[in-house]
């Protein structure tokens, strides 16, 4: 795991070397092991390097095959690295290091961009054609590695985080409004390309984009999801959907297990975190450590859930530490964790994430975490009435959307309320085929939009924030793919989950499965009161926020006035939504449009 970053030029001028190497240095907390940048005339990569696999030196980056004619910058873990090397080397490809990076250019050399299709992992990387100035740049099908980049006269630029982007300078911060509406509306959600500021945008998942030495640059998806059983699922019974749950499950945390360094486990006391753990320990591994995380009780919410994080640790008899943090701790931290955030993320667990993060990173460097198991099985309450819905776009937005375009006129300046962007986007989203039932369409679009763009994007910024790397059993591709086969009435019955729950009961203890549904909580930040709230107030408020004059004052005067009567359909507080984007505004975009 690791930060990469690097420029091309398409005219006659060497790459701005000192400009990658700003970007570079802006990410050391992604990569506090090693540092590299590689520059070749009108192309130079940059590098910082998490040690995961093959600790050696002969791993460093960016990585130069000079056989082959071929660099390359890497963000990420192929897991099955290994089998690739052995066939690879069967083509009579000779290795230098032991990791999967040279890996990857090895596959690149062999099969082209092909090659993405044969990774299973997460990754994001760069690669280098010595001899005809191709620059080819890929992420991973869901999108759990990012890559942002920017544009400018001539050249390209990109990075594993915004902020890296601003670094090195020369970026329009001017705000997408289109952006804006979606961040507004969409849960906070900013679909790729876009993101908040107009002059940085960010590479779609699953897609491979080629530039060539005249500036030229093609892109093309590698990947997508259709919904509906295989021939070979006709006839399954509820017994065979939980087995091959099981068995795509297994296999996944196993894979993740590929490392150099152990791997421990982020418990939240949830069924998917709590079943992630009994997959790893059904074999009698004992000793993994395991971690959560707790927060005061506001409003008579509760903070924490360790009593179920509590028993999957006595029953597998993890080495579990449990991390306590009070409000005075919270705030100075959500100010720590806004600057480290590439683009402003509202939910309430950011600073949990954060924190958490911090502490784990004391003892491991790699943990597995169960991000994504609502998304594909159909954990959240909005799923159940898409299940036959009449109208599947004012069923879901009725469940998931912020406020509606009428509201949304009332929340924004004159001006950057033209058109409602985020309502014509899911409504083209369900149009596609391979997701007739509208509850499949909602499933795919959180799956392949909101996931990448709200829990994993917060998940890998802050763990990287800790020099940790973070991986997602139920977000690989093969479970993905599975999931989506599974007939919907099996994902929602009994609340939700109901496959995944079966399977999970010949894993772990009942309690843990039946128990209410709980969610990563920061009550501070849904209950806004006392620093919190002025918090909030000081950054709509201030000179900065006037300035720039993104919110109608009335609006912003009603929130502030009772916060606690303003909450979303998704339980968020609408306040805190307007001061994150503002906090985050302040804290990364300098006046006057340009960084």
């Amino acid at each position: 795991m690791c930060g990469i970053c690097g420029e091309v030029r398409f005219g006659s001028e060497p790459a701005d070397v000192a400009a990658v190497d700003r970007m570079a240095t802006s990410m050391v907390r992604r990569g506090p092991d090693g540092a590299g940048l590689v520059a070749r005339g009108r192309v130079a990569f940059g590098h910082r390097r998490l040690k995961i696999i093959d600790l050696s030196e002969a791993a460093q980056q960016p990585m130069v095959d000079a056989e082959l004619g071929l660099s390359i910058a890497y963000n990420g873990a192929i897991y099955n690295y290994a089998e690739l090397r052995q066939e690879l080397a069967r083509k009579g490809y000779r290795f230098f290091s032991t990791g999967d990076t040279e890996v990857i250019l090895k596959a690149y050399h062999a099969w082209g961009i092909d090659c993405v299709q044969r990774f299973n992992g997460m990754f994001a990387f760069a690669i280098h054609e010595r001899d005809s100035g191709r620059v080819v740049l890929a992420r991973d099908r869901l999108g759990i590695k990012p890559l942002y980049y920017a544009e400018g006269p001539q050249r390209f630029r990109f990075a594993s985080s915004l902020p890296a982007l601003l670094a090195a300078g020369d970026v329009d911060t001017a705000i997408d409004p289109v952006a804006l509406n979606f961040y507004m509306s969409f849960h906070s959600i900013v679909p790729p390309p876009r993101t908040m500021l107009a002059g940085v945008k960010k590479l779609p998942p699953a897609t491979v984009a080629t530039i060539e030495s005249d500036g030229t640059r093609q892109q093309h998806r590698y990947w997508d999801i259709s919904f509906g059983s295989r021939a070979d699922q006709a006839s399954y019974s509820t017994e065979d959907w939980i087995e091959e749950t099981l068995d795509v499950m297994r296999r996944a945390v196993k894979r993740r297990l590929v490392a150099d360094v152990p791997v421990g486990v982020l418990l939240s006391g949830g069924l998917d975190s709590s079943l992630v753990v009994g997959l790893l320990c059904e074999h009698g591994n004992s000793g993994v450590e395991t971690f959560s995380i707790g927060f005061d009780a506001v409003g008579g919410e509760a903070g924490d859930e360790f009593q179920y994080s509590d028993i999957i640790a006595r029953r597998y008899e993890t080495k579990h530490h449990k991390l306590s943090i009070d409000a005075a701790r919270t705030l100075p931290a959500l100010r720590e964790c806004i600057g480290q955030m590439s683009e402003p993320m509202v939910s309430h667990d950011n600073v949990g994430f954060y924190l958490l993060s911090q502490e784990v990173a004391k003892f491991v460097k790699v943990v597995q975490s169960g991000q994504g198991a609502d998304e594909i099985f159909a954990g959240y309450h909005w799923y159940p009435p898409m299940l036959a819905a009449g109208d599947a776009l004012a069923t879901y937005r009725a469940g998931f959307f912020d406020r509606d375009f009428a509201e949304y006129q009332r929340v924004v300046a004159s001006g950057l309320a033209d058109q409602d962007w985020a309502g014509q986007f899911v409504a083209e989203h369900f149009s596609r085929p391979g997701a007739e039932q509208p509850i499949d369409k909602a499933l795919r679009l959180d799956t392949q939009v909101m996931l990448i763009d709200d829990p994993v994007k917060r998940v890998d910024n802050h763990t990287m924030a800790a020099s940790l790397e973070a991986r997602v059993p139920f977000l690989d591709h093969e479970v993905v793919e599975f999931a989506a086969t599974v007939p919907a009435d099996l994902k929602v019955a009994d609340g939700g989950k109901y496959i995944l729950k079966e399977a999970a009961r010949r894993v772990i203890p009942a309690e843990v499965i039946d128990r209410p549904k709980g969610y990563f909580p920061v009550p501070a930040l849904k209950y806004l009161r006392g620093p919190f709230l002025e918090l909030a107030r000081d950054a709509l408020t201030n000179d900065a926020a006037r300035q720039r004059g993104l919110f109608q004052q009335d609006y912003v005067n009603m929130l502030l006035t009772d916060p606690e009567a303003h909450i979303t359909p998704l339980r968020g507080s609408k306040l805190w939504q307007l001061a994150l984007l503002e906090l985050w505004l302040q804290e990364h975009v300098p006046a006057g449009g340009t960084a």
